[in-house]
């Protein structure tokens, strides 16, 4: 004689709808903060002339005023050129160091 037990049974959270047993959260609304609504294009002038110029364009908050770019062990420091024109496009950030990464 054979004894066989019966299959193990699991208990779900809630009822089970259209077969799925997820409880359904609300998603949160996302907003988009007016910082990152204006995001500027920005151009990196001057620094090491083997800098990519792939790294030379990017796009930044508009309340950047400082940008490093990590490169050949260290970060080349570029910041924004408060003499150009307003509404300038794109605004001009001019490099004003290197320093290295410490090991």
């Amino acid at each position: 004689m054979t004894v066989s037990d019966p299959a193990p049974t699991l208990s779900t959270a809630g009822p089970i709808v259209n077969g799925d047993d997820r409880f359904a959260r609300p998603v949160p609304a996302r907003t988009i903060s007016d910082e990152a609504a204006s995001i500027i294009d920005v151009v990196l002038e001057g620094g090491p002339v083997n800098l990519p110029g792939d790294l030379r364009s990017r796009q930044v908050s508009p309340v950047e005023h400082k940008i490093k770019v990590r490169h050949y062990g260290g970060y080349e420091h570029f910041e924004r050129d408060i003499s150009g024109v307003t509404g300038e496009v794109p605004v001009v950030f001019h490099w004003t160091g290197r320093t290295r990464i410490a090991e």
